[in-house]
């Protein structure tokens, strides 16, 4: 195989190299090459494996000429934990890939197998970074690109009413755009998404955080016990509230400023540091202070430290909900 780099829109090229652990992203770069080979050739044969089923001598079996000369797509999960010998296998074929075959191997990244993901790029893979999406503002960008590739059009408010009601779950973000592409007709506004998923974003975690940062402690234990009667764990609350805190406490330290400043300071997307001045009226260092110690004994509590995870929750965010209010 030639060292110059494949072009990324060359879906048929002899090795996909997709990298990351994002699932979804993962699964699609396994479905393009699919779809794109069964363009070609409807026969295409697919073999979908993981680490474990590809054993040294598996794929020279699997890349045997055939009578036919039908057209194969091999994909190959959890690279990085292939055996040492079947690496070798691997990169000794990337040196003389077969035309009519595709090869897709899926790595995780990282150090371990990394000599395989060396290995691969130096042969001039055909490369698809899947990387993890852990940022609200990565999930809102995935939001708007499922709008855009869908040729619709959705508001900003939208997009963010739909990663907040949603959460951080990428294949329940594109099932929801989907969704809304497919039932609404013109633009998608934020009451459009709030009719869908109304119940969804009063069961969020971050909406939990928003009431008690908020100082509203009546409707902020009303969304936490809607919370934890869907299934939301208590975990994901206890971060929630955390980062909730810790926003009001980096955004009041910090310089004045126009919210893209701030935002590039501060790590923040700039319509959080709108929301989040919103939310600090209120707030004083020692208000910071006491409700970030209340979050970090709920935490304990729900990692294994309490009998109770549900009150220690409860406890949390009246603490935060009064915090919130030392200063009226």
């Amino acid at each position: 195989m030639a060292t110059r780099k494949t072009s990324p829109d060359d879906l048929l090229a002899p090795v996909t190299l997709a990298v990351g652990q994002e699932d979804l992203l993962l699964d699609r770069a396994v479905q393009e090459v699919v779809a794109a080979a069964r363009a070609a050739d409807a026969d295409t044969d697919v073999r979908d494996l993981n680490a474990e089923q590809l054993q040294p001598g598996t794929l020279a079996e699997l890349t045997s000429p055939s009578l036919f000369a039908e057209r194969k797509v091999l994909v190959v999960r959890n690279a990085q934990d292939l055996s040492a010998d079947t690496i070798k296998d691997i990169k000794a074929y990337l040196a003389a890939p077969i035309e009519e075959i595709t090869l897709v191997l899926l790595h995780a990244g990282g150090a371990k197998g990394k000599g395989l993901l060396d290995a691969a790029r130096k042969a001039g893979a055909r490369e698809v970074a899947c990387p993890k999406t852990t940022k609200p503002a990565e999930r809102l960008t995935f939001v708007r690109q499922e709008f855009r590739a869908l040729g619709r059009s959705a508001t900003p408010e939208a997009c963010q009413a739909l990663v907040d009601s949603i959460g951080s779950d990428l294949r329940e973000l594109a099932s929801a755009v989907s969704q809304l592409t497919a039932d609404v007709e013109g633009t998608i506004d934020e009451a459009i998404v709030g009719r869908y998923y109304t119940g969804r974003a009063e069961a969020s975690s971050f909406n939990v955080a928003d009431r008690a940062v908020e100082g509203r402690a009546a409707e902020a234990l009303e969304a936490l016990r809607w919370s934890l009667s869907t299934g939301v764990p208590p975990v994901l609350i206890t971060s929630a509230l955390a980062q909730g805190v810790r926003a009001i406490g980096k955004l009041s330290s910090a310089r004045g400023g126009r919210p893209a400043d701030l935002a590039r300071e501060l790590g923040m997307p700039p319509w959080k540091i709108d929301r989040v001045r919103q939310q600090m009226r209120g707030w004083t260092p020692d208000g910071v202070s006491l409700a970030l110690r209340a979050v970090a004994e709920a935490d304990a509590g729900v990692k294994g430290g309490g009998d109770d995870p549900e009150y220690a929750l409860e406890k949390a965010v009246v603490a935060v909900a009064r915090a919130a209010r030392l200063r009226r």
